[in-house]
């Protein structure tokens, strides 16, 4: 098999991950110029093995949680594989062969891919959160540094704009775990800060419990607020990216946000749905994003970028 033949046939696993895994993130890509849209498939492909193998799933779908000795050795793999992948090793996976491809073409340091791995630890173990800022630590883990990748594949490399890029990611897991309550517990795992939840605090069951809804939904409206300064902040990320990059990510801001809309919507009564955003919600966003975008590109880049709040941030 030649060398264009491989190259075409991970990238074609790529888009296909991506478009099965995520319709959300697979709708913004498209926004993309052909270069970045091509690596944030291949970078998508690497984020999505990866979870899969942690979760036991397949495109994130079916029962969370492998074993814990099957999923700590499973961790072990993958934490060998990026490092081979960045040593620039043949790798025969595709999905890492995907993730190599993008890492070496834009210098990615070690640093952030295994920061993404240490937030599968942080499941792995069963960690806990009991504030705030634990559970921005993870979110920042699984999502924030996703932000920063991503960021790079686009062409940023200073550390300012980096951090607009974690702030969006923070956001965006913040509302994913908002959404995503419920099913978490029953699934065992709970990311709301336990001093948030009362009597609730610490058990899974109790969390899950509609006996608690109130206190529940009470510290899922706090989170989702807690989300809001870092959409904030994401927002003057965007005038350091060019045009369709800006456009795209400005999309899935826009979409993620109203997921935390509908959540406050539905109440706590509406917690055991999963809320979603019709396709007429999604159009009306990505035309929205276009509009930020374009602010990014003129009014935005006439004034004087506000200094980043004091948000949290590992970076």
């Amino acid at each position: 098999m030649s060398d264009t033949s491989t190259r075409d046939g991970i990238l074609d696993a790529s888009r296909a991950s991506i478009q099965k895994g995520s319709t959300s993130f697979a709708a913004a890509a498209r926004l993309f110029d052909p270069k970045v849209r091509e690596d944030a498939y291949l970078l998508y492909a690497w984020c999505r093995h990866c979870d899969d193998e942690i979760d036991g799933q397949v495109m994130g779908r079916g029962a969370v949680g492998l074993d814990p000795v099957l999923a700590k050795a499973k961790l072990v793999e993958l934490e060998d594989n990026t490092r081979r992948a960045l040593a620039g090793e043949t790798m025969d996976d595709t999905a890492f062969a995907a993730f190599q491809r993008v890492a070496l073409r834009h210098g990615m340091a070690a640093r952030y891919p295994l920061d993404l791995l240490e937030g599968f630890r942080m499941d792995v173990e069963g960690r806990t959160y009991q504030t705030l800022e634990d559970t921005l630590l993870y979110a920042y883990h699984v999502a924030g540094v996703v932000g920063v990748m991503m960021a790079q594949v686009m062409g940023v490399s200073d550390l300012a704009t980096l951090r607009r890029a974690a702030d969006l990611g923070l956001a965006l897991q913040l509302t994913n775990i908002s959404r995503d309550v419920i099913e978490d517990a029953k699934g065992g795992r709970v990311y709301l800060p336990a001093e948030w939840l009362g009597a609730a605090a610490g058990d899974p069951e109790a969390v899950a419990d509609p006996a608690n809804r109130a206190a529940v939904f009470s510290a899922t409206q706090r989170l989702l607020a807690a989300a809001e300064p870092y959409y904030a902040s994401a927002r003057w990320g965007l005038k350091a990216l060019g045009f369709r990059s800006a456009w795209a990510i400005a999309a899935a801001r826009g979409v993620y946000r109203q997921i935390g809309v509908k959540v406050l919507a539905m109440g706590p009564e509406g917690m055991d749905r999963r809320a979603s955003t019709s396709a007429s919600t999604k159009l009306l966003r990505v035309m929205e994003g276009g509009i930020v975008a374009a602010r990014a590109a003129t009014l935005d880049s006439w004034d004087a970028e506000p200094e980043r709040p004091p948000l949290w941030t590992p970076l």
